[in-house]
């Protein structure tokens, strides 16, 4: 508020300048001064006559005609300038009230017309910006009133404005937006942050979410490249996979959405409450089809290394799954860039090494990840690797690398 009484009182002083100039600059209305210099004029013209006419032998006695002029113009004097009395209004005494009323005109109308209790409200909801953002994003977000949504959204488009390279404001704002289902609001909020922030994890998945809600097709592929570069970065998120399995199952790809509800059981286990509504939701998928196809089962990893275990970033991390008896033979493989450790990878019958041996197929089995720092698959020598214990299908598997191919 301190700028805006600034730059009141700015305008102000600049306004009663503007009437101060006029009032001191103007010239008096001399009407004494007037009167006299018509009369000279009059007088000189009155004299050239004369003289033309005594020239001419009209006039007798000239200067008779010259003193009853003279005279006139005496008569012509009023009494109050031959007695040299008069009055003049000071220029402060105009000036004085003129000022004052300004001021009081400015600020009346701005106070009876003007927006000064939003103002006021504004300022108060943008410092309230911490405490609304913390709450929105506490585990009782869900709790924020319509109103605090509303400040909360006001507060972080006045922030934005003078901070546009903020990524996470935009983020928040995309957020909110999604939460109150305005596409084109939550798309253009997230469109601002994936261009600040194109490698952000969460900015990615926020702006696949935008994306999602789009009707244009062009919006939707965009998404689901974004999704695809999330699961090759193994960025494991459940939000990744319940929009990967929806978009598949909106474009009737039922295999997809299959295999990425079976992951989001293996993430979350048995034990959780929504395990049984992704297990609706597969068999639901597989009514669509008019067909079982197969169990929808798959592996869940949980990676780490030990303390004394050096990685290579530039190395490529091997995961393959064998049967409970350690067959070298794998029944499914993958290969991942070593990323951050630890991880998690989740594995599935699109690993399988061969069609007809598929990973649902076992009821127990174990685990075996190992550091390629060649690049080549048949050397092992100094690779780092760890392997599992036996684990039923299901279940969530830990491997810790801690061993050294010699």
């Amino acid at each position: 508020m301190t700028l805006f009484w600034v730059a009141s009182v700015v305008l102000i002083v600049f306004s009663c300048i503007l009437l101060a100039l006029p009032i001191y600059r103007q010239k008096a209305n001399n009407d004494a001064a007037l009167r006299d210099e018509m009369n000279k004029a009059f007088y000189k013209d009155r004299l050239s006559e004369l003289k033309e006419e005594t020239d001419e032998g009209l006039v007798e006695d000239q200067q008779d005609l010259i003193d009853d002029l003279k005279q006139s113009l005496l008569d012509d004097i009023p009494a109050d300038d031959k007695q040299g009395t008069g009055s003049q209004i000071s220029p402060m005494a105009v000036l004085i009230p003129s000022v004052l009323l300004v001021v009081g005109i400015s600020y009346g109308l701005y106070a009876k017309l003007g927006a000064y209790d939003d103002v006021q409200e504004w300022h108060q909801v943008s410092a309230n910006l911490p405490a609304l953002s913390k709450k929105l994003m506490s585990p009782e977000g869900a709790a924020l009133s319509e109103d605090e949504m509303r400040d909360l959204t006001l507060a972080l488009r006045t922030r934005l404005h003078y901070e546009p390279e903020d990524s996470t404001g935009w983020l928040l704002l995309g957020r909110i937006a999604l939460a109150n289902r305005d596409v084109d609001t939550a798309i253009g909020s997230m469109k601002k942050a994936y261009s600040i922030e194109p490698k952000d994890s969460d900015v990615m998945l926020g702006y696949a979410q935008a994306l999602m809600l789009s009707q244009d097709d062009v919006d939707q592929e965009n998404a689901r490249r974004i999704l695809g570069d999330l699961v090759k970065n193994d960025y494991v998120d459940l939000r990744v996979f319940s929009l990967l399995a929806f978009d598949a199952f909106e474009r009737k790809d039922f295999p997809a959405a299959i295999r990425y509800w079976s992951i989001m059981q293996q993430m979350i286990g048995p034990q959780d409450s929504r395990y049984q509504m992704l297990s609706r939701s597969i068999e639901n998928a597989q009514k669509q089809m008019g067909q079982k196809v197969g169990t929808g089962k798959s592996v869940s990893v949980t990676i780490s290394v030990a303390d004394n275990v050096n990685v290579d970033q530039n190395a490529a991390l091997i995961v393959s799954i064998h049967t409970a008896d350690g067959s070298p033979m794998p029944v499914a493989a993958a290969r991942y860039p070593v990323g951050q450790l630890p991880r998690t990878v989740v594995l599935d019958d699109g690993n399988s090494m061969i069609a007809e041996r598929k990973l649902s197929a076992l009821d127990s089995l174990l685990v075996r990840v190992r550091i390629d720092s060649d690049g080549n698959v048949a050397t092992k020598q100094g690779d780092w690797f760890g392997e599992s214990e036996v684990a039923k299908m299901g279940e969530p598997v830990q491997v810790v690398i801690d061993n050294q191919y010699q």
